[in-house]
């Protein structure tokens, strides 16, 4: 565990915005994020856990406490009776890199949620999911610290996380930090069920099919690229937290005439980029002063263009939620983590 030298927030995270801290502490070890989370309970002062920092919209002002930075690391795999295997990762490891590795030595599962930036940590706070698959399906349990009683709670099972769409009893929480995350994969090479029509479309088969993980991930990639949603330093669309708003769901008879919609249980989920395009708001779309917009790919992120600042970013989504709310009467709620603002 060491003091980091710079405390500007806007380092940190992938939108290139947000405040300094008063005191940031990188831990890269779990007893570290352990020791630096508990100095700073029993010191009465503020606490952020910032992972990848893909997730998140940072004040202007910053942070005014102590941010602990999870840069643990280490996998291992395990293979189980039934020929599938335990996929451990410590909370820390870049998650695409985790990806990429499963796919290596052969295990599928993962590989439709590739590209996605951020720490594993994260993904089942998110139940992050993309292109027909989710962290839920995935997950047998995780290891979180409990900052309630100061000690760590080892396996707590994914069916006792409340996993739903994008979220989870540990999303809006600071009392429970995920240490480890633990998966359950297919040991035989192959993805998970090709689901999502576009990335079925790209790999030529038909959906519920299996590919090799390895092609799975790659047409993934590509069709992830082209909406400036992999990480690029150079490409200010992927200078964001990814998509901003969840697709509502709401019930039937309050779906918009035209509009798209797939089940959702007893009700039905709507595509936010539909309702955003057709409330008038086109790639692009620029914020104030033009230093955030829309993507030009994808009209789902809201991106940082340079010298901007959560300020402006959030007058954009503003415009965008109420625009969609004036047009529709269906109201959009963020999906990244807002630290010290609010929409």
């Amino acid at each position: 565990m060491r003091p980091v030298s710079t405390t500007e927030l806007a380092s940190f995270t992938t939108l290139r915005l947000g405040g300094p801290a008063r005191r940031l502490v990188e831990a890269t070890t779990t007893d570290a994020v352990v020791e630096a989370i508990r100095a700073a309970d029993v010191a009465g002062e503020p606490v952020l856990v910032l992972g990848g920092g893909s997730n998140l919209v940072v004040d202007d002002a910053g942070w005014p406490g102590t941010v602990v930075h999870v840069a643990t690391t280490g996998m291992r795999t395990d293979r189980r009776p039934d020929g599938s295997v335990l996929l451990t990762v410590e909370a820390g490891e870049d998650w695409d890199a985790v990806v990429a590795a499963a796919v290596a030595d052969g295990l599928g599962g993962l590989e439709c949620l590739s590209g996605i930036p951020g720490r594993t940590g994260a993904t089942p706070v998110q139940n992050v999911g993309a292109y027909g698959v989710e962290i839920a399906e995935l997950l047998v349990d995780v290891d979180l610290y409990d900052r309630r009683t100061g000690t760590v709670r080892e396996h707590v099972p994914a069916a006792d996380l409340g996993l739903a769409y994008r979220t989870s009893t540990l999303k809006g929480r600071d009392d429970a930090v995920v240490l480890r995350v633990r998966f359950a994969l297919p040991g035989d090479g192959a993805s998970a069920p090709i689901r999502y029509a576009e990335l079925a479309t790209t790999l030529g088969v038909e959906q519920g099919e299996r590919v090799p993980a390895a092609a799975a991930r790659e047409a993934v990639l590509a069709l992830r690229r082209g909406k400036g949603m992999v990480l690029d330093a150079a490409d200010h669309d992927t200078w964001s937290a990814g998509s901003f708003f969840t697709n509502p769901i709401v019930d039937a008879a309050d779906a918009p005439a035209g509009a798209p919609s797939w089940p959702a249980g007893d009700r039905v989920k709507l595509p936010a980029a539909w309702l955003i395009q057709h409330s008038g708001f086109a790639r692009g779309h620029a914020g104030p002063g033009g230093r955030v917009a829309l993507s030009g790919k994808h009209v789902l992120a809201l991106t940082h263009r340079g010298g901007g600042s959560a300020a402006d970013l959030l007058e954009l989504a503003r415009e965008v939620r109420d625009g969609v709310r004036a047009t529709f009467g269906v109201d959009l709620a963020p999906e990244p983590v807002l630290v010290g603002c609010r929409l």
